[in-house]
C-alpha cells in the first residue's frame, strides 16, 4: 500500500492550473517533487494537505481516500510538514510549540522534541522572530519528528541552510525511512541533495507533469553525449532509443543529448563521449530539450 497515491489531481488559481497531477510515496522511499519556480510543486503539496481543495481527481493517504469536504484529523495526525518558513507566531518562545505540541498531537513526544532541539542547538527560550532561517526550519523538523509522523512532506525546506546543516538534515532524512514503513516528498531546487536521498523523482512544468522515474534511472542509466552535430543526426537516424525518448539541446558547435541509457550509447557508438547525467540537468533537457 502506498503511503501517499495522488492521481488525475487538478486545480485552477487565477492564471495558473494544475493539470492530471500523478505522485506517489511508498513505504521506505523518498520521492523528490522538482521543477522551476510557479510550476505547481506548492499548490500539489497544499492540495494534499487539505490546505485547499482540488477541482479534480484524488488524493489518498494510507491507503484512505479524502474526501476534500472533510478535516480527516486521524489522517493529518500521521502527517508531519515542514515549509520553507516558519509557521509558528513570530512573537511566541519555542517553548510555547512544545505546549501547541501537546496540545495537538495525540502521539506528541517531549522527549524526542527537546532532544531534537538539542541537538539542532535550538533553546526553548528563544521566541520565534529570533531564529535563523536555517533554525526555524530545524524547529519545523523537530515538531514534524517528534509526534511519530508516518508521513514527513517538505516544502524548499532546506533552502537557505549551509552545507553541513543540510547535510544534517539529510541524515535525519536517512534515518526517518530506515524502518522502511514511514515515506518522505520532498520539492526542494537543490537537485545535489536528492541525489543523496531520493529513491524516485517527479518533475513538474506549468502544471503539468514533465517525468516521473526512479532516481537510478537518471543518474546511475541515463547520460548526457556530446557530439558533434553530423553525430547527433546520425543517433536519431539509427533509432536506438524509443522515438520520443531523446532530449537535443543545440550549441554553437557541438550538440548535446540526453540518453536513457549510456552504456547502450557506447556499444552503438563507442566514438562518441557520453557522461553520467544529474537531477538537475536531466531536468532541464527535460524541460528545454528538443524531443526526438
Amino acid at each position: 500500500m502506498s503511503i501517499l497515491n495522488v492521481a488525475g489531481l487538478s486545480k485552477k488559481l487565477g492564471d495558473f492550473t494544475l493539470s492530471n497531477m500523478e505522485l506517489r510515496v511508498e513505504p521506505g522511499c523518498v520521492t523528490g517533487f522538482i521543477g522551476s519556480n510557479g510550476a505547481g510543486k506548492t499548490t500539489t503539496i497544499k492540495l494534499i494537505l487539505g490546505l485547499c481543495s482540488p477541482d479534480a481527481g484524488t488524493i489518498q493517504l494510507f491507503g484512505e481516500t479524502l474526501d476534500p469536504n472533510k478535516y480527516n484529523p486521524e489522517i493529518k495526525q500521521r502527517i508531519g510538514a515542514v515549509f520553507d518558513s516558519c509557521p509558528f507566531p513570530p512573537e511566541v518562545r519555542v517553548s510555547a510549540v512544545q505546549a501547541i505540541g501537546r496540545q495537538t498531537m495525540s502521539a506528541w513526544d517531549d522527549r524526542q522534541f527537546t532532544d531534537l532541539l538539542s541537538q539542532f542547538e535550538i533553546p526553548l527560550q528563544k521566541r520565534i522572530k529570533e531564529l535563523s532561517r536555517g533554525m526555524g526550519m530545524k524547529l519545523q523538523m523537530a515538531f514534524a519528528l517528534a509526534h511519530d509522523s508516518q508521513l514527513l512532506i517538505l516544502d524548499e525546506a532546506t533552502a537557505g541552510l549551509d552545507p553541513l546543516a543540510r547535510e544534517e538534515v539529510l541524515d535525519i532524512l536517512r534515518d526517518f525511512v530506515a524502518d522502511g514503513e514511514r515515506g518522505i516528498l520532498i520539492s526542494t531546487h537543490i537537485t545535489s541533495d536528492l541525489e543523496k536521498v531520493a529513491d524516485w523523482i517527479t518533475c513538474i512544468d506549468h502544471g503539468r507533469q514533465v517525468f516521473s522515474k526512479a532516481a537510478e534511472d537518471i543518474c546511475d542509466i541515463a547520460g548526457i553525449a556530446h557530439c558533434r552535430t553530423s553525430e547527433a543526426d546520425q543517433l536519431v537516424e539509427r533509432k536506438l532509443f524509443e522515438p520520443g525518448s531523446l532530449r537535443i539541446v543545440r550549441r554553437g558547435f557541438s550538440t548535446d543529448v540526453l540518453v536513457p541509457n549510456r552504456a547502450a550509447l557506447r556499444g552503438a557508438f563507442p566514438e562518441i563521449a557520453c557522461e553520467r547525467a544529474s537531477i538537475g540537468e536531466y531536468m532541464a533537457f527535460a524541460l528545454e530539450g528538443e524531443r526526438r
